[in-house]
């Protein structure tokens, strides 16, 4: 049995295969090894019976994690994993060389995440180059979901929400400033608090204030991220991988429209396309 994982830092979402065939899936709790220790990842792997179930079943396991981005990181999540799947042997990367191989496969290309987080890079069709862009929640995460979340709830805390969405995010999330104060700077995991608000986006997708507010995000990924790269490599196709763009695919067109840049693919699920790079 194969399984392959592809993990943000808010979900995980996992395949396990048999002889090519999709035997198992679920999710759990994302596995970002900046964010997670090892005790906490085998809580996580202990609460989902079709991993205690096929644990010992699993002989190879594909990783993509956030976070995974030095040997370090990376052999210490192997660790973790192979206490667990006792019986596996583990391949741990980053969740932009998965972003990589889903949207290129064996092919160059640039490979821009729009997720929970975001990230850009050139991929040589072996491996994505090393970048700048990948400052995290705090400091970058530019027109991702933990960007846009940031953004609501600020909007919110300044009285800046138009009353209709207002009462509706008060109505949804019942927060007040000390509540969310509380909860970015004194408990653990900001960033997935941040990007629970997506699904804010996504129920109220056609009001302009939310449109506004996510171009405004697509921009300084362009910004930040995109037109950089299409300088230094004007001849490469472009792909976006990830949740956020794939929900605002015509935010993201619009956008891309501005600078006159055609996009190649948007990628909702890397994990389908790794699928079939790494089982068959």
């Amino acid at each position: 049995m194969v399984a392959v994982v592809y993990s943000g830092s808010r979900t995980a979402f996992w395949k396990l295969t048999q002889n090519g065939v999709v035997v198992a899936h679920c999710n759990t709790s994302g596995i970002n090894p900046c964010f997670v220790d090892a005790k906490t990842i085998l809580q996580i792997l202990n609460k989902k019976v079709t991993l205690v179930n096929n644990a010992e079943n699993i002989k190879k396991i594909y990783f993509f994690a956030a976070g995974a981005s030095s040997t370090e990181r990376k052999d210490e999540l192997a660790k973790t994993l192979s206490s667990f799947f006792r019986y596996s042997k583990v391949v741990v990367e980053n969740d932009l060389f998965g972003a990589a191989k889903a949207a290129c496969y064996d092919k160059s290309g640039i490979v821009a995440m729009l997720g929970s987080g975001s990230n850009c890079a050139y991929f040589d069709g072996k491996n994505p180059l090393t970048n700048n862009f990948g400052l995290g929640y705090i400091l970058g995460d530019e027109g991702s979901a933990n960007y846009l979340g940031k953004m609501l709830l600020k909007s919110f805390l300044n009285k800046k929400l138009p009353k209709e969405l207002e009462t509706k995010f008060i109505g949804a999330y019942n927060l007040d400033r000390s509540q969310v104060f509380e909860r970015i700077y004194n408990k653990p995991q900001a960033n997935i608090f941040l990007s629970s608000f997506f699904d804010f986006f996504i129920q109220n997708n056609k009001h302009g204030f939310i449109i506004r507010m996510v171009d405004d995000g697509f921009e300084k990924h362009f910004q930040t991220c995109i037109l950089p790269m299409i300088e230094k490599y004007p001849d490469e196709d472009l792909h976006f991988v990830g949740t956020v763009a794939a929900e605002f695919e015509d935010r993201l067109a619009h956008t891309a429209e501005k600078y006159d840049i055609k996009i190649k693919s948007i990628i909702k699920e890397p994990i389908l396309n790794l699928l079939k790079h790494y089982i068959n």
